[in-house]
Formats: structure tokens, sequence, C-alpha cells
């Protein structure tokens, strides 16, 4: 794994992370805002205790566990990502409300274009901020986007401590059973 210094991590805030996506995926999964590792390698979900890959492989969204630099062939499994906030910081806490809200707006055209069947927010908490949707809670959601339906999967951060990989994984094995069966 590339190493990078406390100084290359913090010129990292100012890149963006090219999207991930195609028209017409099955699921296009939406992280909270690129962190800084993610940020300086480019690829989504980089941070070494980040869960994300290992749990799509659990959950059967993938055939093999893939690195994040693997990242493009998501894309041959009809599988995208993406972010509600386009600015990488070291905690999504220095993330504000305007910019969820603005990002809710954001990621909603981005959606209606691309029209995936499914959106998947990583995180309860990303969702209820961008989407106002105080109540929300892990799972399927009423809300559409154009036609495409919402699904709100746990954080895979290192840092979610109410969620192991497994019982991750499970969730995110019944959004990959109802998208498939869709």
């Amino acid at each position: 794994m590339t190493r990078f210094t406390p100084a290359e991590l913090e010129a990292a805030r100012d890149r963006l992370v090219p999207d991930v996506v195609a028209d017409g995926l099955s699921v296009l999964f939406c992280g909270i805002n690129p962190g800084l590792m993610t940020a300086a390698t480019g690829h989504h979900f980089a941070r070494p205790g980040n869960r994300f890959w290992p749990v799509l492989h659990l959950s059967g969204f993938t055939p093999r566990l893939m690195k994040p630099s693997e990242q493009g062939e998501l894309l041959s499994y009809g599988l995208g990502i993406t972010n509600v906030v386009a600015r990488a910081t070291a905690r999504a806490d220095e993330l504000t409300a305007q910019e969820y809200q603005e990002g809710g707006r954001l990621l909603g055209a981005k959606v209606e274009r691309l029209r995936p069947r499914w959106l998947a927010v990583v995180g309860v908490t990303a969702y209820r901020a961008a989407f106002d949707d105080r109540k929300a809670q892990v799972g399927p959601q009423e809300r559409t986007i154009g036609a495409s339906r919402v699904w709100v999967l746990p954080n895979p951060s290192g840092l979610n401590a109410h969620w192991t990989a497994a019982t991750m994984a499970e969730e995110f094995g019944r959004l990959r059973e109802t998208a498939r069966d869709a």
C-alpha cells in the first residue's frame, strides 16, 4: 500500500475523486464524502480500516475481494460509486449542514440523469442530513428519485462500531437480493 506523509494527505483535500458511474446501473453506492486517503489515491473507500470492499464481497455483490484500485471493475457488475459531498475531509463531521443539503440536491440530479435501479447511501446520518429525513432508518426507503429506489446502508467506516462486517454484509446482501429480483 502506498504511504502518504501527513502533508501529502492534507494536500489531498483539494482533489476531486471521480465517480465510478454509468447509465442504468443496478446499484449506485453513495458514500458520505471522500476521506483524505481516498482523495490522495483517487480510489473510493481507500482507507485501510474501511470495510466497504470486504462487505461488498461478503454480501455477494462481487465474486472476490476487490482492492480500491480495482474500483473500475464494479461497472462490469452493474455497480457504481459516488458521494453525497465531493469535498475531501479527514472526518465527516467537518462537513456543514449546507454541504449535505447541496450534496443531496446534486445527488438527486445525478441519480435522475443516470437512472440506477437503486441508490444505496452508506450512512444513515448522511442520508438524513442530505435528504432532510430525520426518521430514516437502515433499509429500503419510501423515497424515490425519479425511477430509482433508495436504500440506506450502514456506514462501513471502521469508526462505526455499531455494525460488524458480518451484520453489514447481511444488510448489503438484503439489498443485493432485492436488486437482483427487481
